[in-house]
């Protein structure tokens, strides 16, 4: 009889056990879905911008929360807690890292744009001279003459390209296609015998 009652308190410690732990989480689910929602907003709210600048760092962000969701939904709710808060605040460093990532490349852009069209100007005037000479220098040969009056094209459109790619708020694009466009004009003036600025060889 003594075991009987044993074991029946034994069960009823164990069902007020999990009922306790049930109502515990249930009464974590609520704060968890908020706090989903919360790095949620906070991902949103610097996705836009950031990912002109730091798409790496975005994708990584939107990976975690998906991560998260799944931990939700299997009832993990205390780690959610937790871990939702850490994302919302790395949300905040995302946004910091983009604001320091658009000025460096707003920078690097003010630079190119003020360097790049004289180097195309000087490339231009001298392709235009040799053009109407009825011989080339010694060094240059017809056929390099004819890729650097080549490259000098590409360059001009793609220096067009990044014009319109700055005008549309594509930074990062923007500043790629000037770099490319330098190098080309490096290379351009390498082969004519153009003096490359101090400013574009760094």
């Amino acid at each position: 009889m003594k075991r009987k009652i044993f074991d029946l308190v034994s069960i009823v410690s164990i069902l007020v056990i999990t009922v306790v732990m049930l109502t515990a989480c249930a009464r974590d689910k609520g704060p968890a879905e908020q706090a989903v929602k919360a790095a949620e907003e906070a991902i949103n709210s610097v996705k836009a911008e950031a990912v002109k600048y730091v798409p790496d760092q975005v994708n990584s962000l939107e990976s975690t929360l998906s991560a998260l969701k799944d931990k939700l939904a299997k009832g993990e709710y205390k780690a959610v807690i937790t871990e939702a808060k850490a994302l919302a605040d790395r949300a905040k460093e995302v946004a910091t890292a983009a604001e320091a990532k658009k000025v460096e490349l707003t920078k690097t852009w003010t630079e190119l744009s003020q360097g790049l069209p004289k180097m195309v100007e000087a490339i231009q005037s001298r392709v235009n001279i040799l053009s109407r000479s009825r011989k080339l220098p010694s060094n240059l040969t017809a056929e390099k003459f004819e890729q650097v009056k080549a490259d000098l094209e590409a360059a001009k459109a793609e220096w067009a390209q990044a014009l319109e790619s700055y005008k549309t708020g594509m930074l990062a694009d923007s500043v790629a296609k000037a770099d490319s466009v330098k190098m080309k004009a490096i290379e351009a003036m390498g082969i004519l015998g153009l003096p490359v600025p101090a400013a574009a060889q760094s």
